[in-house]
């Protein structure tokens, strides 16, 4: 099909529109949902290792990660009729899905070592969609980039956080007693 510069442009702000708040809603929900973060009382009695960012950057990397993996998905989906668009879309869910399994799975079930092997899955997933984009346009599969380093290094930062703390793979929130006044 043979459309112009202005329609390709309306194709890809509309897929913009849609994918972009969906992408970082769905990383907000994931979350929220985990309770996420240094108010996790489990995540809190976790012993951190050196390299731990300071927690405020975990919510601005991605924030910023999931707005360019969105970019990056409106690019793809606004390429119709390009060869491999389809296949690239499909694993571009397949590796948020197991993005969006992390984070329930270490920080809601405490599971640190089942979490690392999801990561070692996401680190291909990301690998492979970044390749695939890149064959259908450029720009997106190098908009991924950033997100396979982090990806790359959360996949550290699991290891390093199980390696310093492997009593508390599976363990419950707390080994406090809860007093309820009836």
């Amino acid at each position: 099909m043979i459309a112009s510069p202005g329609q390709l442009k309306a194709s890809f702000l509309r897929w913009a529109l849609v994918l972009v708040p969906l992408v970082m809603l769905l990383g907000f929900v994931s979350g929220k949902l985990a309770q996420s973060g240094p108010d996790n009382p489990w995540f809190a009695d976790l012993v951190k290792p050196g390299i731990y960012p300071p927690p405020a950057a975990f919510g601005i990397v991605w924030s910023i990660l999931y707005l360019l993996m969105g970019i990056a998905a409106a690019m793809i989906a606004a390429a119709r009729g390009a060869p491999g668009r389809g296949i690239a879309l499909a694993m571009f869910a397949a590796q948020l899905v197991l993005n969006l399994a992390w984070t329930p799975l270490f920080f809601g079930a405490h599971q640190m070592t089942s979490a690392l092997y999801l990561l070692f899955a996401l680190d291909v997933a990301v690998a492979v969609t970044a390749f695939l984009f890149w064959k259908v346009r450029t720009v997106a599969g190098v908009l991924l980039l950033p997100y396979l380093a982090w990806v790359c290094f959360a996949t550290l930062l699991n290891y390093e956080f199980l390696r310093l703390n492997p009593d508390a793979d599976g363990r419950p929130t707390s080994n406090a007693v809860q007093r309820i006044e009836l």
